[in-house]
């Protein structure tokens, strides 16, 4: 089993910068290849945001809305994945979750851990 930690989310005005961290609880080393940032607004069902895979050297997928302003990378040597969100819009609002799986890289099926999730809210 394994536990994920989100942090790093809040509140920013539009055109601001946010840095999202995930970390494995307790120090425990991913056990999973792909790791993965959705998030879910009120109403809305959860979305794909970015993935990376560390077996595949790194291969990396944005959702369309996010491509070209976020950034996700990993640090297998701190078994923390990182998403940096520069020039947020209020659209961007939502619970952002990370997770730790092995199958279909932008489809929430395609993992197996979540963490609990980080409130990021984007005032325009």
């Amino acid at each position: 089993q394994v536990q994920l930690v989100e942090s790093g989310g809040g509140l920013v005005q539009a055109g601001g910068s946010l840095r999202l961290s995930c970390a494995a609880a307790s120090g425990r080393t991913f056990s999973r290849p792909t790791m993965g940032w959705f998030r879910q607004a009120p109403g809305k069902e959860r979305e794909f945001v970015a993935t990376i895979n560390s077996w595949s050297g790194g291969t990396i997928y944005y959702a369309d809305s996010v491509k070209g302003r976020f950034t996700i990378s990993r640090d297998n040597a701190k078994n923390t994945v990182y998403l940096q969100m520069n020039s947020l819009k209020p659209e961007d609002t939502a619970i952002y979750y990370c997770a730790a799986g092995a199958g279909v890289p932008t489809a929430t099926r395609g993992y197996d851990y979540w963490g609990q999730g980080t409130q990021v809210t984007v005032s325009s």
